[in-house]
């Protein structure tokens, strides 16, 4: 799969040059959570944050699409044609997802994994069987249904570190996976290996690992969810100062760790939601939390025409896995828009284009009425 325009490229090459200073994004500060509505509708959300605007857009890809993967040795990858149509966001104008829904409700999240992934070993004879990292996303989407479909059919490829030509290095990735009845997995690729891990908190963020993620919460076994009661110290009486007991001591910084554990403590949280609707606006609510403003977070030294190099939330966005529509909101305008995919054609022949571009709109209200 290639990045067909110049403009793209040069906004890749631009990127590289960054990364090339910074090595790695500042934070790699992505972070996703699964919400289930009562009615049993599944939502999953993420952050996007990068140093860089990424030049997102949501893409919707027919059924019937034509792919081919990318190899380390430049052969033809494997091949497959959409067997769903999709929709979601991608990147610096790529015909990819990294993030979205197919038509049977199956959602996919790319999240930066820096230091940790270390992809499959590749033979000129896996060619045929070989997609790219960061095409993984999409061959998910297209060819599948069920996590459990997932689960059984990642073995049967080969996912490599294929060097990203503009990048001149492979990203590292890692990969969320949800399905319509709420099963949820983490994909990952570390040591050469492909490691799937069961998710039932729906959590993602970025390294290290996702088991170790998961022990660390360990460390937190005096979370609770109600206020703590007061305490007798003596013959002192010690009196919180307002609500939050429960949640004394949770992380607040922006590292993936910490973040790990505020999106568990927050998403299970919430109250429930009744509705489908109801739970992506809670979702949103959750991921305000995971907001980063430009200059929070930023990379030690300035890059090579002075600039400071910062990761920053560039859009949010939330996934209804029943009514098949994606729902996202941007840095430059915090409105949520949506698209249905079910009102799309989706045997058409072409990728529909939705611009994320805009501004914040703010309106005035008038005077009162008496």
């Amino acid at each position: 799969m290639k990045i067909r325009s110049n403009t793209i490229t040069a906004k890749v090459l631009a990127a590289a040059a960054i990364l090339g200073l910074v090595l790695v994004p500042p934070v790699q500060a992505c972070t996703g959570i699964e919400l289930i509505a009562v009615d049993g509708t599944v939502i999953h959300a993420r952050t996007l944050e990068f140093g860089i605007d990424l030049e997102s857009n949501v893409i919707m890809v027919p059924r019937g699409y034509s792919r081919t993967g990318t190899t380390p040795d430049g052969k033809p990858g494997k091949t497959w044609t959409a067997k769903y149509a999709t929709l979601g966001a991608n990147a610096l104008g790529m015909p990819i997802l990294i993030d979205g829904l197919n038509e049977k409700g199956l959602a996919v999240g790319l999240f930066y994994f820096p230091t940790t992934a270390k992809y499959q070993p590749y033979a000129p004879g896996d060619a045929d069987k070989t997609v790219a990292p960061w095409e993984l996303g999409s061959y998910m989407l297209e060819n599948f249904a069920t996590v459990d479909e997932v689960r059984a059919n990642l073995p049967n490829i080969v996912v490599p570190g294929v060097v990203l030509a503009a990048w001149k290095f492979s990203p590292p990735a890692h990969y969320v996976v949800h399905d319509a009845t709420g099963k949820s997995i983490a994909v990952e690729y570390t040591d050469g290996k492909l490691n799937i891990y069961d998710n039932p908190l729906g959590v993602m963020t970025n390294s290290p690992n996702f088991d170790w993620q998961m022990t660390n919460l360990r460390n937190y076994v005096n979370f609770s969810l109600k206020d703590l009661p007061p305490a007798k110290v003596g013959s002192v009486t010690l009196v919180a100062f307002g609500q939050g007991t429960g949640m004394l001591g949770l992380p607040g910084d922006f590292t993936p760790p910490s973040r790990f554990v505020r999106a568990v403590a927050f998403s299970q949280s919430v109250l429930p939601s009744q509705t489908g609707y109801e739970a992506v606006l809670q979702a949103f609510h959750v991921l305000n939390d995971f907001d980063i403003p430009k200059g929070s977070s930023r990379a030690p030294e300035k890059d090579a025409q002075g600039n400071i190099v910062a990761d920053y939330t560039l859009w949010t966005s939330a996934s209804d896995l029943k009514a098949k529509r994606f729902y996202f909101r941007s840095y430059e305008n915090s409105e949520i828009r949506m698209v249905d995919l079910m009102k799309q054609k989706l045997d058409g022949k072409d990728i529909v284009t939705w611009s994320m571009k805009g501004n914040e709109v703010v309106r005035e209200l008038g005077t009162p009425s008496q």
